[in-house]
């Protein structure tokens, strides 16, 4: 067997050793932290991914030791290979960051600011990417973008006017599913991600769209509306799944399931399973297993400190220890005095009622006196 390759790159003045064929961005990973530029299109796992949204833009100081001389332009580090002796700036290049202020600004024009409904909410990729690198302004004054939002079977809704034409969706169907029949129809400011003819998307490994999606475009339908993701207790959990691997990332309010998502890594891309594949599921396991004895726990998920969700793991062994009651403890341990119990003057949020049971968004009608779904 042949030695490999290896090319010596230098990365924002770090100098790494990657294989030939290796991405600017895959070694900038390599590397992690800042180093590594955001990408909202590229997606390891899917082929032909990348070089739609320059997000991830860097300026090559240095083509090679053969060739020093820089490259004119910047360059969609996802699409552009490393050569030997390489020299690239990313955070350390004022025209990188400009430049990349500006893709910020041309993906919001149209973008609707509805974070606060939004359920991507808190995991957004592109809320990440505009509070590290877009302004506080814009300077678009005329009328935004806006489609009518769809059903693509279900369990998945579409909100068109969120989308950024990433094209993870359509690459997803592509490598998943026999036949595809989402994509993008016509061009311009009027592409629009769509089936033919209202088309429901059935495939049962069509649910990882939403997965891969890096903002709020497509949402799983049985979890709208019922809760955020940073009061939710994220978990590693699997089960014994003859079609998919089975390996989940559950998200839990006590014991209930609100939802089920493929567990990710660092970069927001689908873990490989032990046996080096993509941890892909089906939709029996994203859809229909909501209960915790579907599964067996394997302990609390790890999240980044930087990230909102975060905040609702409990302090000591990642989530295993329940916080000191705050008023307790600056109040020489008394109890307060409730004034008026909020389940005694309204019927929203009565505790019995399991909202990881039901089926679609919840909504007013889910809190009259004949529901069904409780607890």
């Amino acid at each position: 067997m042949s030695e490999q390759n290896l090319f010596k790159v230098t990365i924002d003045n770090i100098t790494i050793d990657v294989p030939a064929g290796t991405t600017v961005l895959q070694a900038a990973r390599l590397i992690g932290g800042q180093v590594a530029p955001p990408a909202m299109c590229f997606y390891s796992k899917l082929e032909g991914s990348g070089g739609k949204c320059r997000t991830c833009l860097v300026e090559v100081s240095k083509g090679s030791e053969k060739d020093p001389r820089p490259m004119p332009k910047l360059v969609a580090s996802c699409r552009t290979t490393v050569m030997d002796g390489m020299e690239v700036k990313n955070i350390t290049s004022e025209k990188v960051l400009d430049a990349r202020a500006g893709v910020v600004e041309f993906l919001l024009l149209n973008h609707p600011l509805d974070c606060p409904i939004c359920d991507q909410a808190g995991e957004c990729h592109l809320q990440d990417l505009s509070f590290e690198h877009g302004k506080a302004d814009t300077r678009y004054e005329f009328q935004r973008r806006t489609f009518k939002k769809h059903d693509l079977g279900k369990n998945i809704q579409l909100h068109m006017t969120r989308c950024i034409l990433c094209y993870r969706c359509v690459f997803t169907a592509d490598q998943l599913t026999n036949k595809r029949v989402h994509g993008i129809l016509d061009r311009g400011d009027h592409a629009e991600i769509a089936t033919h003819i209202e088309k429901s998307l059935d495939n049962e490994f069509i649910g990882n769209v939403i997965d891969v999606c890096p903002v709020g475009a497509l949402t799983d339908k049985t979890f709208r509306f019922k809760n955020r993701v940073w009061f939710l207790k994220p978990m590693d959990a699997h089960r014994d799944c003859p079609t998919c691997s089975g390996r989940v990332t559950l998200w839990n309010r006590g014991d209930e399931v609100y939802r089920v998502t493929a567990r990710k890594d660092q970069w927001g891309e689908i873990e490989d399973t032990p046996d080096g594949k993509p941890g892909w599921i089906c939709n029996v396991c994203r859809f229909d297993k909501k209960e915790t004895s579907d599964w067996i726990i394997e302990g609390p998920r790890e999240i980044s400190r930087q990230s909102v969700i975060a905040q609702g793991h409990y302090a000591g062994n990642i989530g295993t220890t329940k916080p000191n009651e705050t008023f307790k403890a600056v109040n020489d341990g008394r109890t307060p005095h409730l004034l008026m119990d909020i389940h005694d003057e309204s019927e929203v949020n009565q505790p019995t009622i399991h909202l990881g049971k039901i089926q679609g968004p919840s909504h007013g009608d889910t809190f009259n006196t004949n529901n069904t779904h409780k607890a």
